[in-house]
């Protein structure tokens, strides 16, 4: 903070990042996917409520209704998606 007591901008990219606000790894990618890992959207294995994302049904994690419907999808090491029963790769991308 300044000494009249507004905010600078390091000053509050810092309490953005302490709150864990804007850390999140670029394109939505896992907190497990380090960088320069490819990882793939494996559609049909999640379980209900556990979801990485939105679907044309909703637009959040965790809203998954029932387990294993076509349209819900994880994130996945690649590779891993074709190795599951039921499971359809959606999207394979490099985390950067």
């Amino acid at each position: 903070m300044t000494r009249n007591g507004e905010m600078n901008g390091s000053a509050a990219l810092a309490g953005l990042l302490i709150l864990g606000i804007g850390a999140a790894p670029a394109y939505g990618a896992p907190d497990w996917a380090a960088k320069g890992t490819t990882i793939e959207k494996c559609a049909g294995v999640a379980k209900a409520g556990k979801n990485d994302c939105g679907t044309s049904a909703h637009d959040c994690a965790g809203k998954a209704a029932k387990d294993d419907d076509p349209d819900e999808w994880v994130y996945v090491p690649s590779g891993v998606c074709e190795k599951l029963a039921g499971a359809k790769v959606k999207e394979t991308k490099t985390v950067e």
